[in-house]
């Protein structure tokens, strides 16, 4: 977790305001939960690896004896912080299903908090930026979220970016091709997930250490997607960005039958979605959460090892708070990764005064001044004039402000009297 500096806080406002234009034009509405939500539903088994890091909160009036009797730490927690922005959303629309669109177009831009290892880019406190379609069963929800995700990508100026994309349906019929037990398939995929971090022959270890079956790990082995995992060009391209996606050259990279349904909803996303953003299908896509249940999505960049963000279907999740099953899609950007490939700009504040006033200036006067100045539009900041005239004008002009004038003894409180002088660095 980390303080942010005045610069930078407003240079991620700007950003985030780009972001929140592009997704309020395609037609998706801004929410807000609560940090917490009720550990049962935090710690429910549809997180995967990210519930053993996520935070409880403790109950409240605890005992010793109470510490003593809990027989695992969750005993003694009935909240926790929300470790993605998902689970608050299906919470969310289950308690307000009744004052909301049949079809709910939903933004959410908030912290969420994990116990992670800190490293470049990952952090235990993080701004995830997140839209989501809830109630719509088709593959226009997934268009729709690809599309936009991909319009704020553009409005970032973040080139290059490219969208993998699979199904978790498709994973499901290979794994039980390739003789993996329907029972086993969660401890696979969570295996299967760290394919970019460990390799082939680290995921080949992992699954025998699972106790998994040595004929479907040789199969697995000889799939030849999983075999070039790492290599240059190929790792991902299965088939490659620049060929058409289609039910045909998806199945053909597969070493069984796929999923019929599967393949024609990932055909027609790709069609619909090909001017907006290049997709490539990688078959050992997984993503970590246990909930997703159909279309799954990452963004990838050419200069970072790690994704820029991703999401995917999870058609059952509501049903656990509502009673009935709702369809639900959604895609997220992780904001601290994003803003690091953004370039700065000079910021929206055209108009950012400084006053520095004299010590016998008349402070009534210096007020009525800022006063005109804020009612025209100004951002005005108030300084008393230091002896270092030099450093305090390089600091204004490194916060961004662009001129500047000395209110004296003398000054009256009209604005049109004062002298402006242009503020920049040498000054």
């Amino acid at each position: 977790m980390r303080d942010i500096l005045p610069a930078e806080k407003a240079a991620r406002e700007r950003v985030l305001g780009r972001i929140r234009s592009v997704y309020r034009a395609h037609g998706f509405d801004e929410i807000e939960t609560p940090v917490v939500e009720d550990a049962a539903r935090l710690f429910s088994g549809l997180g995967g690896d990210n519930e053993k890091l996520a935070y409880a909160v403790m109950k409240r009036g605890l005992t010793m004896d109470d510490l003593a009797a809990a027989a695992s730490p969750l005993d003694l927690a009935d909240l926790g912080l929300r470790f993605d922005l998902t689970v608050p959303l299906a919470r969310f629309y289950a308690t307000h299903r009744a004052q909301l669109p049949s079809v709910f177009r939903a933004i959410q831009i908030a912290p969420v908090w994990r116990a992670e290892r800190p490293q470049k880019g990952r952090y235990r406190q993080f701004v995830q930026c997140d839209i989501d379609i809830i109630g719509e069963p088709g593959v226009v929800a997934e268009i729709e979220l690809i599309t936009a995700t991909a319009a704020a990508l553009d409005a970032l100026g973040i080139p290059g970016c490219r969208i993998r994309i699979n199904d978790r349906r498709i994973l499901t019929s290979m794994l039980a091709a390739l003789g993996f037990a329907a029972e086993s398939h969660p401890a696979v995929l969570i295996t299967l997930d760290k394919l970019d971090k460990i390799g082939t022959a680290g995921v080949t270890a992992e699954l025998t250490e699972r106790g998994m079956p040595a004929a479907a790990i040789a199969a697995l082995q000889a799939v030849p997607a999983f075999a070039a995992f790492g290599a240059e060009a190929a790792t991902h391209d299965a088939p490659a960005a620049a060929e058409a996606l289609t039910a045909d050259t998806i199945a053909a990279v597969l070493p069984a039958d796929a999923d019929a349904q599967a393949l024609t909803d990932l055909a027609a996303i790709a069609a619909a979605v090909s001017s907006a953003a290049p997709l490539v299908f990688d078959p050992f896509l997984v993503r970590g959460m246990g909930y997703y249940t159909g279309p799954i999505f990452e963004v990838a960049h050419p200069e970072l090892g790690y994704s820029l963000g991703g999401g995917g279907r999870y058609d059952g999740m509501i049903g656990r708070f509502l009673g009935a099953d709702v369809p639900a899609t959604g895609f997220s950007l992780g904001f601290e990764r994003l803003i690091d490939l953004v370039e700065p700009d000079a910021g929206d504040d055209a108009d950012a005064s400084a006053l520095l006033y004299d010590a016998d200036a008349e402070l009534g006067a210096v007020m009525a001044l800022k006063a005109q100045l804020v009612a025209g539009g100004a951002r005005v900041r108030l300084l008393a004039r230091p002896k270092n005239m030099k450093a305090a004008l390089e600091r204004l002009a490194a916060e961004g402000f662009t001129r500047f004038a000395v209110v004296g003894a003398a000054a009256t409180a009209d604005a049109a009297t004062l002298d402006w002088r242009r503020l920049d660095t040498a000054s």
